[in-house]
Parts: C-alpha cells; sequence; structure tokens
C-alpha cells in the first residue's frame, strides 16, 4: 500500500445513504423530460454497497468498504462464503482509504478530524477487530505509506511529526507498535523508493527552478549521490516506480525525451536506459509488476477509453479471459501473494462497477457483487468522446454524456470541469455525468490544457494560464457545443470542484455572457492569497506552484489578473459557493472573500458552509443536504427536474 498526499487533487468521494420516497418537479411545464425515470440523489450518491474491494495476503479473504448506519466501515469475511462481517465501527466520518498489511492480519486504514487532513496511520486486527492509533500525535499528518514483501511486520510510513514542513521515514512493527527512525529528512526530500530488501535507497528533491532531482544510493549506509535530473517541464509527470530485482536498475514512467510517459529501465550504474513500452500520443497511465521477480506484465494507457498492452506472454490468456467477460474498462484491484487469485472491476459508462474474483489457475472468474447493484433498476446514460481544436490550435478532447431518451438537440448542458488541475476526465460510470443527464441536461467533460495524459507538452502548456488559456479551452468546447446545436446558448452551467471550483467561478467572472449560472465548490477565488496560505507540509512543493502558477513576490498582477475576485464586479449570473470551515487546501479565507465580493455587489447566490468538513463533503448528512441544495438550484435556471422531499 502507498498513499502519497498529493496537492489539488480531486475532492474526496461523495456519498449518501439511500432514503426510501421521494417525488421531483420539474420548473419549466411542457419542457421534454428524459424517457427514464427520476434516480433519487441518494442512489447515485449514497454510500455504495461495495467499494474498494481487496484479497488478504494468502486469498482465504476478502475485505471491503460498506456502510454501518450510514457511515463507512471496513467489512471482511472468508473468501468460500457470502457472510461478511463489519470489522470496523466507526460512527464519526467513516473510513475511505484502507489496505491490508502484508502480515494478513491487520488492516491499515486514514482518520483524520473534521476533514483538516492531519491523518494518523490505523491499524485494525481482522481476528480480534482491536484497532490501534499507530501515529497517536498531535498537527502530524502521515503522506506516505508502503510496505516490502518479504517483510510482513514492517510498514515504511512518513511524517512531519519533528517539523510540519518535511517529512521524515519511520519504520513501524506491527506486531509492537513500535517506532523507529529510519531517515531523517536532510531538508528538501519529498519522496522515496525501497528496494525488494525493504531498503530505502532512492529519494527525490524538488528544485528551486520547479525541477526535481533523484538520488540513489547502494546500500542505506552509503552516501546519496545524484542519479538524474528531471527539468520543470518533466517534473510533474515523471514518476519512479521502483527498482528491478537485481536492485541495480530503477524502472521509471519517464518523459525526459519524449513528450509522453513512457516505461524505461535504467541502469544506476551506467545510467543507460531501455525502453520498455510508448505511446507516442498518450501518457502511459501505469504498470503490473509480477509478484515473484517484479517484470513488467500489463501497461494501460487511458485513450478514449482505456487501452491494455500485455508486456508479458503469461498473463496473455489471463487478460483474454476476462476481456471475453465483458466490454467494460478492466482494471486489476489485488491479487494474492501467490499471484492465483485477482480481484478484478469492470467500469462501464452505463451500469455500475462490477467486481469479480478470478482464478489463474482455471481460468474461470466468479462475481462478487456491484458497487451500487441498486442503480441496476435505473437506464443510465451514454458517454461519448469528442475531441475539438482550440483557437491556438491544440486537440482538447473530453466527453459529453446525453439524457436518455431526449433528442441531442438544443439540450441545456451543465459544464462540470474536473479537479486537479493535473488530472483528467475518464470514460467510465461517473454519479455526478448520469446526475446531470436524468435531470435533462447534457453534461460536457473538457480535458482542457494541464490535463495529464497526453503528454507533459499539453501540460506544460497550461503554465501560466490558470485563469488564462485552460478557461479559453472550457469556451472553445462549450462553442462547439453551440455550433453543433447541442446545447442551448441560454442554459449552460458551469459547475466543478476544487479547481474545477476555481473554473466555475472564472466563468461567471470573465465570459459572464456564456453560462447562466455557477456552481463552485471549495475552489480558490483569490490566486494571490491562495497560493501564499498553502498548507505548511506543501511548503517543499512551493516552487512548483510558482513555476505553474505565478510568483506572489514576482508576479503579484499576474496571479490578480487571474483571479475570479478581482473581476468579481462582472458576474451577474446566479452563484452557488460550497466550502467546508477546515479545509486545509482551499481555506475558508478564499469563501468569505468571494461571498463579501457578491454581497457588495448584489449578486444572486446561495451558499452554504459545512462547519466539520475540509476540501470535500465526507459525513453522509452534510452531501445529502448539498446534493438537495445542488439540484434545485440547476433545476431553477437550466429547468430539468429535480427530488424534492428533503429541505435544503
Amino acid at each position: 500500500m502507498r498513499y502519497i498526499q498529493r496537492s489539488c487533487l480531486a475532492f474526496v468521494y461523495l456519498a449518501i445513504s439511500l432514503s426510501a420516497s421521494l417525488s421531483f418537479h420539474s420548473c419549466t411545464p411542457g419542457q421534454p423530460e428524459p424517457s427514464t425515470g427520476l434516480i433519487p440523489l441518494e442512489a447515485l450518491f449514497g454510500d455504495p454497497e461495495m467499494k474498494s474491494p481487496q484479497l488478504s495476503p494468502d486469498g482465504t479473504k476478502i475485505a471491503y468498504l460498506a456502510p454501518v448506519d450510514g457511515v463507512m466501515n471496513i467489512f471482511t469475511g472468508r473468501i468460500d462464503r457470502d457472510d461478511f462481517e463489519a470489522l470496523t465501527h466507526d460512527s464519526d466520518r467513516g473510513i475511505s482509504r484502507y489496505s491490508w498489511a502484508l502480515d494478513g492480519k491487520h488492516l491499515l486504514f486514514l482518520r483524520d478530524s473534521d476533514g483538516d487532513e492531519k491523518y494518523h496511520l490505523f491499524s485494525v486486527n481482522s481476528e480480534t477487530a482491536e484497532e490501534r492509533d499507530l501515529t497517536p500525535f498531535h498537527n502530524v499528518t502521515v503522506t506516505f505509506i508502503t510496505q516490502v514483501r518479504g517483510y510482513p511486520d514492517e510498514v515504511i510510513l512518513a511524517m512531519n511529526k519533528d517539523d510540519p514542513s518535511l517529512h521524515d521515514l519511520y519504520r513501524l512493527s506491527l506486531s509492537t507498535g513500535e517506532l523507529e527512525i529510519a531517515l531523517k529528512n536532510p531538508g528538501d526530500f519529498v519522496g522515496w523508493v525501497l528496494d525488494r530488501s525493504a531498503k530505502i535507497r532512492c529519494a527525490y528533491a524538488l528544485t528551486d527552478d520547479g525541477g526535481a532531482e533523484v538520488y540513489v544510493r547502494d546500500s542505506e549506509d552509503a552516501d546519496w549521490r545524484l542519479a538524474f535530473t528531471l527539468g520543470a517541464e518533466d517534473a510533474l509527470t515523471t514518476e519512479v516506480l521502483g527498482f528491478a530485482s537485481d536492485g541495480k536498475r530503477l524502472y521509471v514512467k519517464d518523459c525526459r525525451n519524449s513528450n509522453t510517459l513512457h516505461l524505461m529501465l535504467v541502469n544506476l550504474e551506467d545510467m543507460s536506459q531501455e525502453t520498455i513500452v510508448e505511446d507516442n500520443d498518450y501518457d502511459l497511465g501505469g504498470v503490473m509488476f509480477s509478484r515473484s521477480d517484479h517484470i513488467p506484465q500489463l501497461a494501460w494507457f487511458e485513450k478514449d477509453r482505456r487501452e491494455l498492452m500485455i508486456l508479458d506472454e503469461s498473463v496473455q490468456e489471463d487478460i483474454d479471459s476476462l476481456t471475453a467477460l465483458h466490454d467494460g474498462s478492466i482494471r486489476v484491484q489485488s491479487r494474492d501473494n501467490s499471484d492465483s487469485l485477482w480481484l478484478v472491476s469492470y467500469e462501464f459508462d452505463r451500469s455500475p462497477i462490477a467486481y469479480y474474483v478470478y482464478d489463474r489457475r482455471s481460468r474461470q472468474s466468479r462475481f462478487l457483487g456491484h458497487d451500487r447493484p441498486f442503480l441496476k433498476d435505473f437506464e443510465l446514460a451514454e458517454m461519448e468522446p469528442f475531441s475539438i481544436t482550440s483557437r491556438d490550435g491544440l486537440t482538447i478532447r473530453g466527453y459529453v454524456t446525453y439524457p436518455v431518451g431526449l433528442e441531442r438537440r438544443n439540450l441545456p448542458m451543465v459544464v462540470r470541469v474536473h479537479g486537479g488541475p493535473y488530472l483528467r476526465d475518464t470514460w467510465g460510470f461517473e454519479p455526478e455525468p448520469q446526475w446531470f443527464a436524468n435531470r435533462g441536461y447534457a453534461c460536457m467533460q473538457v480535458n482542457y490544457r494541464g490535463s495529464t495524459g497526453y503528454g507533459k507538452d499539453f501540460v506544460n502548456a497550461a503554465n501560466h494560464e490558470w485563469g488564462g488559456k485552460m478557461h479559453d479551452d472550457i469556451i472553445d468546447a462549450v462553442d462547439w457545443a453551440i455550433r453543433k446545436r447541442i446545447a442551448d446558448p441560454n442554459r449552460i452551467a458551469i459547475y466543478g470542484s476544487s479547481w474545477g471550483g476555481f473554473a466555475a467561478l472564472v466563468g461567471a467572472a470573465f465570459t459572464p455572457d456564456v453560462f447562466c449560472c455557477a456552481v463552485d465548490v471549495v475552489g480558490p477565488a483569490n490566486l494571490y492569497t491562495w497560493i501564499k496560505t498553502i498548507p505548511v507540509y506543501w511548503a517543499s512543493a512551493r516552487s512548483v506552484w510558482y513555476y505553474r502558477i505565478g510568483n506572489p513576490e514576482t508576479e503579484e498582477e499576474l496571479l490578480k489578473s487571474r483571479s475570479p475576485l478581482y473581476k468579481a464586479d462582472q458576474i451577474k449570473i446566479p452563484m452557488l459557493i460550497v466550502q467546508g470551515a477546515n479545509d486545509p487546501r482551499v481555506p475558508i479565507s478564499e469563501y468569505a472573500q468571494i461571498i463579501d465580493a457578491l454581497k457588495k455587489n448584489s449578486v444572486d447566490y446561495e451558499h452554504v458552509l459545512f462547519e466539520n468538513e475540509g476540501h470535500g463533503f465526507q459525513r453522509s448528512e452534510n452531501r445529502l443536504k448539498y446534493y438537495h441544495k445542488a439540484d434545485r438550484f440547476l433545476s431553477r435556471y437550466l429547468g430539468g427536474r429535480f427530488e424534492s422531499g428533503l429541505n435544503p
């Protein structure tokens, strides 16, 4: 298991518990409605019945997340039986991330307090249900966790225990709970890689110009030496994946000598490189390595849909068998230590995720369950890829999800902008596009410049373009939908969370005649103040933010010119602004600034502040309140139907 805290990520998974009754209203009498029945918000955003299932290391058990009294907890059970039981009984914020420890006895999970992201690492014994806080320290966050096969009792983790801005590495014994320092941070390390003997032999540091340096050493007693340097144009996407079995070579997702991320094998003795797999148009998405000798077996690329590439013939028949079972996008979720059993998910655009246990010996698959089986009762909408050419010649890709049973003409439309911004939208089931389509709106998702997966040139085209050309890409996509007569130009909303929330504010302030309303969830309003208040544990990455966005010490005017706050007097459309009071990424001061500006300019706005949330909304009652409010808000200005029965 490996958790890495990444800055400005899309906000946490949203969930609400299912209720039995509903009704709906349409704000525009006589407006055509989708042919499918109204999907309850609880069904779309509710706690899934099965989330993140994982095989135990010995392959005898399965764990997954599911609700207990409306709060997500860990369930476990034997693989040959169906009587799964709750192992944890969290009654507060719930558990969103977990993993089996390699000892096969404990499960590890993270928990913070009211969204403050000061994560503690916990363990729970799968046999006794005993829970332990393994990092019981005040104002400390755990950001990196890993284990190495063959060392089942040992966990390596990173904590900022001694310096809030730096993380040191610790070795943790699962059996005793004892922590000991494994590596004192010299002052600039932000990532680490262990070899196959559980030795810390690779680290990387960020440089003042936004680049990075990768260091290696021959043993834990040896001195660090610089292996290679990453320029700022390469540092964001290049990633060290791990050591080869001989400990003398590194597998790297590398774009130093190409536009797209390739899988490279780097010899640390002479720094020679071997290309393992590449695509000239799309970045390498990920790699699956063999259990025994750490040989790459399977790679995938996120194109319009995920495409798999076989790297080791030993898994060819397995992939053939799995492909024959369903036409969804395949993802190997987990494997047992012997690599005999795989837990596989299939992702579709018009169906919930399906999980199977696949036995490589018999080539047989057994259905485990759907994440949201109640959605099988509803007709879901298709997600279709599109591409356009931006006004300055870039290829911009994305997806449109269309309402079921309506002519694809002159539709109200929601532009749902993904967060990050250094992420991307992919094909498959997503609750929000289905929500919009079910209410009668087309949903457009734009992978604007800066989105990952399309090569470093596309990412670097977003440098210093927050609120600039990145927004132009979104507007160009909207113009395309209008020219194609897909969208009604008078009924287009812009909607987003985190960076997507920033984009929604930009849309309202910079292009006030394009959109009829906007929804901003935890988005920054003032880049100049926001970049100066980033969390202390992001301090080492400040050079990256300055390179990508702008330096507040030398580029104050640029940052202000790209900030919605300074053009708030141009906002004339209705706004919905939502914030978590404990958000460490986008502090409450950003919310307060834009609310004050809207109030001063007499803009029609609604706002919600959740006192016990952070960068996203994990508590079910808060999520339910938010989605009902947004459901009504969009219906009011786009004319679609909405669910009633709850006062938001």
